[in-house]
């Protein structure tokens, strides 16, 4: 047997082995297709088989004792193939080889956590994670000034808000009949600071650095962050301010004070000039001002106040809150009150009952 012959009869074993294997029977079922591959003794005259018999050459020839025929490996195998074909279509259905194959969609074959990863990372048109009964309540858990998720609806959209409607100490109040005794003035430990001015939402907001502070009471408080209402929430015996301000302080046990300044027009102010010129260009985003603000400057020459208990003016409207409204209003210019307009014309709460609260003024 020469060197190509060699080859040729490797690579038919080969195919036929690949065969049975893909027929579903085993190595050995295999091998048992590619052996009479190996039955070349060498030339012999071939006998032309009758056409009643045309599937098998190899064993006419050893019936006859002639001389074994060369066996043309790719016919025998084209042979044992159809055997085993018609093996399959006569076999009884769930048999060994009733092979049933399913069809699936793409998006149907990944399961859904997969399907809303996929979302999440190409951007797809589904909506990321979305699942109805969660969509309904964040919608529902948005707060607004105005319209269905306003102010008369606060109380409903989540279990944390019920104070909104259900608090009896709540803010903002207007403030008439103060009684007027000798309070201790408010300290303010008020330094020039690094901020921020963050747009939330619902207000201009100004993050500080830590470090400034005020003592009322025996109780120091530490500033957390200062934001605005327009017009003003509170009211003094009826009037209504053009804008408010409130600076939130915190003390170590978590309790809150909020300082209330109200503006009237005038001249401008430089400080609040200072925030208009930080202010972030889009909604939720927050800039860093390269200049610190000079807190001390916000305040009145005249820090005489009012102080009562109420509570926060947005959701959850916590309450246990001291409130501590300067007496006396600051001044803005016509085009500072302007410009917070533009951004938001309308966010103050709605006044609140007083509830028969002691509110205490300082002489």
């Amino acid at each position: 047997m020469t060197p190509s012959t060699l080859a040729t009869v490797s690579c038919v074993r080969t195919g036929m082995l690949l065969a049975g294997l893909l027929l579903g029977g085993n190595a050995a079922q295999a091998s048992e297709l590619a052996a009479p591959a190996l039955v070349m003794r060498g030339p012999a005259k071939a006998t032309k088989p009758t056409p009643s018999d045309k599937t098998a050459p190899a064993a006419q020839a050893v019936a006859s004792g002639a001389p074994a025929a060369p066996v043309d490996p790719l016919e025998h195998l084209r042979q044992r193939l159809s055997e085993r074909l018609s093996a399959v279509r006569t076999s009884v259905a769930g048999g060994p080889y009733d092979v049933r194959v399913s069809k699936r969609s793409p998006a149907a074959a990944a399961s859904p956590a997969q399907a809303t990863a996929g979302s999440r990372k190409t951007g797809a048109q589904v909506t990321p994670g979305h699942d109805p009964g969660k969509a309904a309540d964040a919608h529902i858990s948005h707060w607004a000034y105005q319209g269905g998720t306003g102010p008369e609806s606060w109380g409903g959209l989540k279990p944390e808000f019920s104070l909104c409607r259900t608090g009896q100490r709540q803010s903002p109040i207007d403030i008439r009949g103060g009684l007027a005794v000798d309070l201790e003035p408010v300290t303010f430990d008020y330094h020039a600071s690094k901020f921020a001015v963050l747009d939330n939402g619902h207000t201009v907001q100004v993050e500080l650095a830590k470090g400034n502070s005020i003592e009322v009471g025996g109780k120091r408080f530490e500033l957390q962050q200062f934001h605005f209402h327009r017009p003003s929430e509170e009211r003094i015996d009826g009037r209504q301010f053009e804008m408010s301000l409130h600076l939130v302080h915190k003390d170590e046990q978590g309790r809150l004070a909020v300082v209330a300044l109200l503006f009237d027009q005038g001249p401008a102010h430089p400080v609040l000039q200072q925030v208009w010129s930080n202010l972030p260009l889009e909604h939720g985003d927050a800039n860093s001002a390269r200049m610190p603000l000079e807190l001390s400057a916000l305040l009145p020459a005249d820090r005489r106040y009012y102080t009562y208990m109420g509570s926060l003016t947005t959701p959850p409207c916590s309450e246990g809150v001291q409130w501590i409204v300067m007496r006396h209003p600051v001044t803005l210019a016509p085009e500072q009150i302007e410009v917070f307009a533009r951004i938001y014309p309308m966010n103050a709460r709605p006044l609140q009952s007083a509830s028969g609260r002691r509110i205490l003024q300082s002489n």
